[in-house]
């Protein structure tokens, strides 16, 4: 999964706010291997403010259209629309779309039903709170048994909704809401969420643990941190990685993957 931040803001210092230069760098992200592109036009950083639903929608929208009328070299890559905000979810999935990517923890089932009424795919995010907002004093007993208790009464949610649990990848939410040991812990022992049959989703690239262990406040400077994620991601059940280095990732998985088709 590429990124695409249509944003002047976002943390690692690649934002496009203009469509055309982010469907652009969305098409090179695919020549190198990207299979999902996931947009989002608010930065996700707690010391920003929200931009305004309408804007979110207009920017969206507009690389949406795009979108749709470019040519993939052949290819069918996945469009995912990184928004919590059920009025923009609604605007924009009407556009297009085939995954919503609600980083907002779902407290209510609005963008549930949204996918359902849409046949669109939802990936669920663990946090805690409402988004924008730091939350850098959370702390769990157990960080694997808040989130397989998070996605259980998440799962029975969605299905209440009217939307298939098949229709849901699961996000453990690295750095959202999580002190640096849960972050780690939740590499370690990702497998867990193996039980749940669904997708995950690790998201990966660039985070603030990989900081924290390397001493790297830049986050462009993280990519080598993040494939050591990635890799061990691969090993303890993980699907899909969200990236910003897509041939980098790319390289390593196919890495991995060959090597565990050997030990397999």
């Amino acid at each position: 999964m590429g990124i695409v931040n249509l944003s002047v803001d976002s943390f690692s210092g690649d934002g496009l706010a203009e469509p055309e230069a982010a469907l652009k760098h969305a098409r090179q992200l695919l020549v190198e291997g990207a299979e999902i592109i996931d947009v989002g036009a608010e930065s996700a950083r707690t010391n920003r403010e929200p931009i305004s639903e309408a804007e979110e929608i207009d920017r969206l929208c507009g690389f949406v259209e795009l979108w749709k009328t470019a040519e993939h070299n052949g290819a069918s890559p996945l469009l995912s629309i990184n928004t919590w905000r059920p009025a923009v979810a609604r605007a924009v999935l009407a556009c297009g779309g085939d995954i919503l990517n609600d980083i907002g923890a779902l407290p209510t089932d609005e963008n549930a039903r949204i996918c359902a009424a849409t046949g669109t795919a939802l990936l669920i995010m663990h946090s805690v709170g409402a988004p924008k907002v730091a939350h850098t004093h959370v702390g769990y007993g157990d960080v694997m048994d808040e989130l397989e208790r998070f996605f259980d009464e998440k799962l029975a949610l969605v299905e209440a909704a009217g939307l298939s649990r098949e229709a849901v990848v699961l996000d453990p939410g690295i750095d959202f809401a999580k002190q640096r040991a849960d972050n780690l812990r939740i590499y370690a022992e990702l497998g867990r969420l193996q039980r749940f049959e669904r997708p995950i989703l690790l998201p990966v690239s660039r985070k603030t643990v990989i900081g924290q262990v390397l001493g790297l406040p830049e986050a462009a400077r993280r990519d080598a941190g993040t494939v050591a994620c990635l890799v061990q991601g691969m090993l303890t059940g993980a699907h899909i990685f969200r990236v910003h280095n897509v041939r980098a990732a790319v390289q390593a998985v196919r890495v991995i993957a060959g090597v565990l088709e050997v030990e397999g």
